[in-house]
Protein backbone atom coordinates (compact mmCIF):
# COMPACT_ATOMS: atom_id res chain seq x y z
CA UNK A 1 0.00 0.00 0.00
CA UNK A 2 1.12 3.54 -0.77
CA UNK A 3 1.43 5.70 2.20
CA UNK A 4 0.29 8.66 -0.18
CA UNK A 5 -3.06 7.21 -0.88
CA UNK A 6 -3.58 7.12 2.88
CA UNK A 7 -2.38 10.63 3.60
CA UNK A 8 -4.66 11.46 0.49
CA UNK A 9 -7.60 9.87 2.40
CA UNK A 10 -6.61 11.24 5.52
CA UNK A 11 -6.35 14.79 3.71
CA UNK A 12 -9.72 14.63 2.10
CA UNK A 13 -11.36 13.43 5.56
CA UNK A 14 -9.94 16.80 6.96
CA UNK A 15 -7.33 19.64 4.88
CA UNK A 16 -4.57 19.70 7.67
CA UNK A 17 -1.00 21.16 8.07
CA UNK A 18 1.86 18.66 7.80
CA UNK A 19 1.74 18.42 11.99
CA UNK A 20 -1.57 17.92 12.36
CA UNK A 21 -1.61 15.16 9.24
CA UNK A 22 0.91 13.24 11.50
CA UNK A 23 -0.85 13.34 14.94
CA UNK A 24 -3.95 12.55 13.07
CA UNK A 25 -2.27 9.85 10.99
CA UNK A 26 -0.76 8.14 14.45
CA UNK A 27 -4.33 8.10 15.98
CA UNK A 28 -6.57 6.81 12.96
CA UNK A 29 -4.86 5.51 10.13
CA UNK A 30 -1.42 4.57 11.76
CA UNK A 31 -3.12 2.07 13.88
CA UNK A 32 -2.50 -0.71 11.13
CA UNK A 33 -0.84 1.65 8.68
CA UNK A 34 2.94 3.05 10.26
CA UNK A 35 4.34 6.12 8.97
CA UNK A 36 7.33 8.32 11.04
CA UNK A 37 6.44 12.04 10.07
CA UNK A 38 9.62 12.55 8.71
CA UNK A 39 8.18 10.02 5.83
CA UNK A 40 4.40 11.84 5.95
CA UNK A 41 6.55 15.05 5.80
CA UNK A 42 8.62 13.62 2.35
CA UNK A 43 5.75 12.64 0.79
CA UNK A 44 3.68 15.67 1.26
CA UNK A 45 6.27 17.60 -0.66
CA UNK A 46 6.16 14.91 -3.27
CA UNK A 47 2.60 14.57 -3.87
CA UNK A 48 2.35 18.99 -3.80
CA UNK A 49 4.90 18.21 -6.34
CA UNK A 50 2.96 15.62 -8.40
CA UNK A 51 0.04 18.31 -8.26
CA UNK A 52 -1.76 16.38 -6.20
CA UNK A 53 -1.93 18.98 -3.36
CA UNK A 54 -2.31 22.61 -3.07
CA UNK A 55 0.15 24.07 0.09
CA UNK A 56 -1.57 27.02 1.26
CA UNK A 57 0.16 28.86 3.45
CA UNK A 58 -1.57 30.78 6.71
CA UNK A 59 -1.24 34.26 6.52
CA UNK A 60 -2.12 34.85 10.66
CA UNK A 61 0.99 32.38 11.38
CA UNK A 62 4.19 34.41 12.47
CA UNK A 63 7.49 32.92 12.61
CA UNK A 64 7.77 29.61 10.38
CA UNK A 65 4.61 29.49 8.33
CA UNK A 66 2.51 26.99 8.53
CA UNK A 67 0.95 25.05 5.41
CA UNK A 68 -2.49 23.60 4.92
CA UNK A 69 -2.58 20.88 2.35
CA UNK A 70 -5.97 20.29 0.16
CA UNK A 71 -6.32 17.55 -1.89
CA UNK A 72 -6.65 18.62 -5.84
CA UNK A 73 -8.82 16.84 -8.56
CA UNK A 74 -5.97 15.18 -9.74
CA UNK A 75 -4.86 13.51 -6.35
CA UNK A 76 -8.39 13.08 -6.06
CA UNK A 77 -8.62 10.94 -9.31
CA UNK A 78 -5.20 8.98 -8.38
CA UNK A 79 -7.10 8.03 -4.92
CA UNK A 80 -9.80 6.72 -7.29
CA UNK A 81 -7.82 5.09 -9.43
CA UNK A 82 -6.24 3.10 -7.01
CA UNK A 83 -8.80 2.55 -4.63
CA UNK A 84 -10.51 0.77 -7.86
CA UNK A 85 -7.67 -1.58 -8.77
CA UNK A 86 -6.99 -5.22 -7.54
CA UNK A 87 -4.35 -5.20 -4.76
CA UNK A 88 -1.32 -7.34 -4.90
CA UNK A 89 -0.97 -10.38 -2.27
CA UNK A 90 1.36 -8.60 0.41
CA UNK A 91 -0.35 -5.61 2.70
CA UNK A 92 -3.52 -5.79 0.83
CA UNK A 93 -5.53 -6.19 4.35
CA UNK A 94 -4.50 -3.20 5.03
CA UNK A 95 -4.76 -1.52 1.69
CA UNK A 96 -8.29 -2.64 1.48
CA UNK A 97 -9.14 -0.53 5.18
CA UNK A 98 -7.48 2.60 2.96
CA UNK A 99 -9.74 2.09 0.22
CA UNK A 100 -12.86 1.60 2.39
CA UNK A 101 -12.03 4.88 4.32
CA UNK A 102 -10.97 6.85 0.62
CA UNK A 103 -14.87 5.24 0.00
CA UNK A 104 -16.27 6.46 2.78
CA UNK A 105 -14.91 10.55 2.16
CA UNK A 106 -15.27 10.19 -1.85
CA UNK A 107 -18.28 8.09 -2.71
CA UNK A 108 -18.55 4.34 -4.29
CA UNK A 109 -15.06 3.56 -5.78
CA UNK A 110 -15.23 -0.02 -6.19
CA UNK A 111 -13.70 -0.81 -2.93
CA UNK A 112 -16.53 -4.00 -2.90
CA UNK A 113 -14.39 -5.78 -5.62
CA UNK A 114 -11.44 -5.57 -4.17
CA UNK A 115 -13.47 -6.64 -0.84
CA UNK A 116 -15.30 -9.65 -2.69
CA UNK A 117 -11.43 -10.51 -4.00
CA UNK A 118 -9.53 -10.88 -1.04
CA UNK A 119 -12.92 -12.53 0.60
CA UNK A 120 -11.94 -15.36 -1.74
CA UNK A 121 -8.58 -15.71 -0.92
CA UNK A 122 -9.25 -15.54 2.83
CA UNK A 123 -11.12 -18.45 2.62
CA UNK A 124 -9.03 -20.29 0.50
CA UNK A 125 -6.40 -19.65 3.02
CA UNK A 126 -8.82 -21.05 5.73
CA UNK A 127 -9.70 -23.92 4.04
CA UNK A 128 -6.29 -24.77 3.99
CA UNK A 129 -5.61 -24.65 7.33
CA UNK A 130 -8.67 -26.75 7.93
CA UNK A 131 -6.80 -29.67 5.74
CA UNK A 132 -4.48 -29.23 7.65
CA UNK A 133 -6.01 -29.59 11.00
CA UNK A 134 -7.69 -32.69 9.58
CA UNK A 135 -4.43 -34.04 7.70
CA UNK A 136 -2.00 -33.57 10.54
CA UNK A 137 -4.06 -33.00 14.12
CA UNK A 138 -7.06 -35.40 14.04
CA UNK A 139 -5.47 -37.85 16.30
CA UNK A 140 -6.81 -38.45 19.94
CA UNK A 141 -3.14 -38.88 21.24
CA UNK A 142 -0.78 -35.96 20.34
CA UNK A 143 2.55 -35.03 22.25
CA UNK A 144 3.21 -31.97 23.84
CA UNK A 145 4.95 -30.81 20.67
CA UNK A 146 2.14 -31.29 18.77
CA UNK A 147 -0.44 -29.72 21.01
CA UNK A 148 2.06 -26.74 20.57
CA UNK A 149 2.20 -26.61 16.67
CA UNK A 150 -1.88 -27.91 16.50
CA UNK A 151 -2.78 -24.29 18.98
CA UNK A 152 -0.36 -21.94 16.27
CA UNK A 153 -2.11 -23.66 13.54
CA UNK A 154 -5.45 -22.90 15.28
CA UNK A 155 -4.46 -19.12 15.58
CA UNK A 156 -4.55 -19.10 11.97
CA UNK A 157 -7.68 -20.40 11.62
CA UNK A 158 -9.82 -18.27 13.98
CA UNK A 159 -7.70 -15.36 12.45
CA UNK A 160 -9.13 -16.39 9.04
CA UNK A 161 -12.91 -17.15 10.35
CA UNK A 162 -12.41 -13.43 12.19
CA UNK A 163 -11.62 -12.05 9.24
CA UNK A 164 -14.18 -13.42 7.05
CA UNK A 165 -17.00 -12.54 9.84
CA UNK A 166 -15.89 -9.14 9.60
CA UNK A 167 -16.16 -9.17 5.37
CA UNK A 168 -19.59 -10.78 5.60
CA UNK A 169 -20.60 -7.95 7.45
CA UNK A 170 -18.89 -4.93 5.80
CA UNK A 171 -19.84 -6.43 2.25
CA UNK A 172 -23.08 -4.94 2.72
CA UNK A 173 -21.96 -2.04 2.42
CA UNK A 174 -20.15 -1.67 -0.31
CA UNK A 175 -22.27 -3.44 -2.46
Amino acid sequence: MSIQHALLTSLLEKPSSGYELANRFDHSIGYFWQATHQQIYRELGRMTAAGWLLAEHDPEETGRRKKTYHVLDAGRQELARWTAEAGGTGSSDQALLIKLRAEAVMGPLGAGRELRRLVERHQQQLQMYRDIEQRDFSSPTMGHAQKLQHAVLRMGIKTEENWLAWAEETLPLVE
